[in-house]
């Protein structure tokens, strides 16, 4: 099992998710979060003053699929979270060891 995390525009995450659920995959975890890469934020006018944003709104997605889903998954995501602009985001994927259902003590697999 593997746990894919990707990082994508707000604006993205109802396209993103319509995709994912087109493939199978119905469990995710969704996090607002707040970060900058290669653009560095932005500069921004309120009330005549400019401001420096530092951190950009992102969200976080977090998915645990079976090794047979991999690839799929990270292909859906990136289709349908690029704009082919600066700040799409990011896919990082890890190893998952074990997943425990709570409600009912399901291991790994059935868990999911």
């Amino acid at each position: 099992m593997r746990k894919i995390e990707a990082i994508i525009k707000p604006f993205k995450l109802d396209e993103v998710r319509e995709a994912l659920n087109e493939i199978g995959v119905s469990g995710l975890t969704i996090t607002e979060v707040k970060g900058f890469g290669r653009q560095k934020g932005h500069t921004e006018l309120y009330r005549g003053a400019e401001y420096v944003v530092d951190f950009l709104p992102k969200i976080k997605i977090e998915i645990v699929v079976t090794e047979k889903l991999v690839d799929s998954t990270i292909e859906t995501i990136v289709k349908a979270a690029r704009t082919g602009k600066i700040g799409d985001g990011k896919i990082f994927v890890t190893r998952v060891e074990q997943v425990v259902r709570v409600r009912t003590g399901e291991l790994n697999e059935a868990a999911i």
